[in-house]
């Protein structure tokens, strides 16, 4: 039995709500998922944070228990890819290991003043240019700067080299092998990185006031950047190979590696990718311009829009509204109506993302009536997470001057066959549902494996690719509901 027939790659996917570690054999099958959820913090209105000792604590048990579940040893894992949620953010001091502040989430909104204020000095434009982002508290370059200004003895770390800033891929990796770096995937996600050198942009650090000792190394998405050691659950020399932010591990994963392939991966939050191939695509229509990933040499783009709240709209009906017992249940509830009788729910609970970019925005429930039932809520919830998701691809088809023929969907609420439904009505485009829906960990997995010769090629993953079904429009008339939605989204 040849190393791949008989090894495995790891996959750490560290999300928001959670982590997965997901193990993969040489053909490029996953054999055990194991999923540790930990808690977010709120510690006033718009503030998110977590603690990244409890994220450790569920990477440890994630892997530990997808190892049990597979029966196999941590000495059969040849390579570990990292991926995850990309714009989350903390110090650490260099020494010790210990973050100096809990980790801003990427729904954290503290730095919308500051964004305001960035904006009005009439930065903006240089910022749109060198990252192909927009000044938004969402991006960890604000966020970096907090924790400088606001956390004693922060800033004197920071500028002797002695505290350390990283997104949760640098972190992970700095306590699986001791390296400090970092993937363009990621790094693009910052504010801080020119898209076009790959490298840390030195007037962008100065307007924003965070010194370049801090930052990770800026690497590729698939090389070796150290060897496991000193960990109580796995063995040393075990390589870390792969980082790639969750999203564009998606679109790895998705085997979208030709330019004008798209997907959207339903999470806590929507996120829509469109491979742009090797050039940098700007944006006139509020999407970002970020990079897809890096291997070797050679980087390939993407645009991307996000919608802040998706499957985090379902929980809200369930924790908040106490509408269904459990997530899956909204699917039942909704398909109980045949429409949603005049209800539109614009689910911006933390604010809207691409295309509108309005932090202040507020989820808004309309068109209630005496009739409105519990079932009418729950399918204008499907339908407002549709609807941002048009919003997206529209923008997106403006900027490439095309139309979109396909949309690939992983992530849980893709298992929504409704949701899925609606989505393609609403496009008016076919929607594909694989039949592995994590596409994010595999895309990372398939990354380390690449880099330490596990797997040989990019079309490995490209056959293993696999289509659990296809949702075509149903052709109903969507016009009114569109006319619904425009209207309510100006009013949230």
């Amino acid at each position: 039995m040849t190393d791949n027939e008989s090894g495995l790659v790891l996959a750490i996917d560290q999300g928001t709500t959670g982590t997965t570690a997901l193990l993969l054999n040489g053909r490029v099958e996953p054999i055990a998922s194991y999923n540790v959820e930990f808690p977010n913090h709120y510690p006033a209105p718009g503030l998110v944070e977590h603690d990244v000792e409890e994220i450790w604590a569920s990477v440890r048990a994630a892997v530990k228990g997808a190892l049990q579940d597979s029966g196999r040893s941590a000495s059969d894992i040849r390579a570990i890819g990292i991926t995850n949620q990309r714009e989350t953010s903390l110090f650490w001091h260099k020494g010790s290991g210990k973050a100096l502040h809990r980790a801003l989430v990427w729904q954290d909104k503290r730095t919308t003043e500051r964004c305001e204020e960035l904006k009005l000095a009439g930065h903006e434009p240089n910022f749109r240019q060198k990252t192909g982002l927009v000044l938004d508290p969402y991006f960890s370059g604000t966020k970096a700067a907090w924790v400088l200004d606001n956390v004693e003895g922060a800033r004197d770390l920071a500028n002797s080299g002695e505290a350390l800033f990283g997104t949760i891929d640098s972190w992970l990796t700095w306590r699986l092998c001791g390296a400090h770096v970092t993937d363009p995937s990621n790094a693009s996600r910052t504010l801080m990185m020119d898209l076009s050198s790959i490298q840390w942009d030195q007037e962008l650090l100065d307007i924003l006031n965070v010194p370049r000792k801090c930052l990770p190394e800026i690497r590729s998405s698939s090389e070796v950047y150290g060897l496991t050691k000193g960990l109580d659950f796995l063995p040393d020399g075990i390589p870390v190979a792969g980082l790639i932010g969750d999203q564009q591990g998606a679109l790895f994963g998705q085997a979208c590696f030709s330019e004008g392939m798209a997907k959207c991966t339903y999470g806590t939050g929507a996120f829509v990718l469109l491979n742009t191939g090797k050039e940098v695509v700007a944006s006139n229509n509020g999407m970002l311009t970020t990079v897809a990933w890096k291997i070797g040499d050679e980087v390939t783009y993407a645009l991307e829009g996000s919608a802040f709240i998706a499957g985090a709209a379902v929980q809200w009906l369930r924790d908040g509204l106490n509408i269904i017992d459990s997530a899956q249940a909204i699917e039942a509830l909704a398909r109980s109506v045949e429409s949603s009788d005049g209800v539109t729910f614009v689910p911006a609970l933390a604010g809207l993302g691409a295309p509108h970019w309005r932090p202040k925005a507020r989820g808004l429930i309309s068109g209630l009536t005496g009739g409105t039932t519990k079932a009418h809520i729950a399918r204008a919830t499907l339908e407002g997470i549709a609807l941002q998701i048009r919003d997206i691809l529209d923008a997106m088809t403006k900027d490439l001057g095309g139309s979109l023929r396909e949309l690939r969907v992983d992530g849980g609420a893709a298992n929504n066959s409704l949701l899925m439904e609606i989505q393609a009505d609403v496009l008016q485009s076919a929607v594909t549902r694989p039949t592995c829906l994590e596409t994010t960990a595999l895309g990372s997995a398939f990354l380390a494996g690449l880099a330490v010769g596990f797997w040989d090629s990019v079309e490995a993953v490209a056959e293993a690719w696999q289509v659990n079904r296809v949702f075509e429009p149903s052709g109903r008339d969507i016009s009114t509901l569109i006319d619904q939605w425009n209207t309510a989204l100006e009013r949230a």
